[in-house]
């Protein structure tokens, strides 16, 4: 049978993912999966760099204001719907595309990885949080890395959901959820898929970041993240662990000041940007586009990756 089509266009934050996933959506006939773990959120706009209404152009977009700020959204979730979506789309006759930066997300329905041994072990857990409780969040990740360096080396020990997930997988299974991360990956994909990554020259990206922090801010941030603490937001939750979100929440707790919590979001923006830069030069099958190659000129990086699409079968028809 011919494998359905999908195409995928990632990278780090502020690389220009949003406009140009537009673009190519009105070319080929696209509706937008969001791989994004913050903009599916509700009442959280400005921090998780949403796209508004007006700049969709009406292109469908799924996977955007979908869940309240108390709801928990994980990995096996974001398969799930995706799935479904992805049967709507082809059911309309579109082209999926599915647009973000986490690349856990896109790799999870890319190559469909069973997470049915992940199910976890509640005691286990909870002996786990308890000992983030006691020796605190940078003691459990040093565990990690005594059992799974590449683990521990992918996640943050802030992280510490994910910490705890990885420790308990080695816990139940004797073996390194990296390692059964990475037998997944190996599977082939059952899609006739495109896996853009979309990049920026370093100090240029680090620069966006900063200049996007700053524009934030003027637009409301605090008030945003001020507005979630009175609805009863707190760090503990899912969604306040995102960028921007836990350093204002710090600042109205009076546990930082102002330019301090300025300041650590960009440094950590920075940081994240890297991470997810290193995470897509680790997958196979990744077409890059740096954009100093094309003069930053977003046409001619369309239309290359149209005429990649077309080389692929996976369109034959640009509007």
């Amino acid at each position: 049978m011919k494998k359905p089509p999908l195409v995928i266009l990632a990278g780090p934050t502020a690389a220009g993912k949003t406009n140009l996933s537009i673009r190519l959506a009105q070319k080929i006939g696209g509706s937008i999966i969001s791989a994004d773990s913050m903009q599916v959120y509700r009442y959280m706009d400005i921090g998780s760099a949403k796209i508004t209404p007006t700049e969709r152009q009406g292109i469908v977009h799924y996977m955007i204001d979908e869940l309240l700020p108390e709801e928990e959204f994980n990995i096996v979730r974001f398969q799930t719907l995706a799935k479904q979506y992805l049967k709507e789309i082809y059911t309309q006759g579109k082209i999926p595309m599915i647009v973000g930066g986490t690349g856990f997300y896109i790799q999870s329905v890319l190559y469909n990885i069973d997470f049915s041994k992940e199910e976890g072990s509640l005691s286990i857990r909870k002996e786990l949080e308890a000992a983030a409780q006691k020796e605190g969040n940078k003691a459990l990740h040093n565990k990690l890395k005594e059992v799974d360096e590449v683990s521990a080396k992918a996640i943050h020990p802030n992280n510490i959901k994910r910490v705890i997930r990885a420790l308990e997988f080695y816990r139940q299974n004797g073996y390194p959820i990296s390692k059964h991360n990475e037998e997944e990956r190996q599977k082939q994909s059952p899609y006739n898929f495109a896996y853009f990554v979309l990049n920026e020259e370093r100090t240029r990206l680090y620069q966006k970041i900063e200049a996007r922090v700053d524009d934030m801010i003027e637009r409301g941030l605090l008030e945003e993240v001020a507005r979630l603490k009175e609805m009863g937001c707190h760090k503990g939750m899912n969604s306040m662990q995102g960028l921007g979100y836990k350093e204002f929440l710090s600042y109205l707790d009076g546990e930082l000041t102002f330019e301090e919590a300025v300041a650590i979001l960009k440094r950590d923006t920075r940081h994240f940007a890297k991470r997810q830069i290193t995470w897509f030069k680790r997958e196979k099958d990744v077409i890059w586009l740096n954009k100093e190659q094309f003069g930053y000129d977003e046409t001619k990086l369309l239309d290359e990756m149209i005429s990649t699409l077309e080389k692929k079968g996976i369109v034959n028809h640009v509007q």
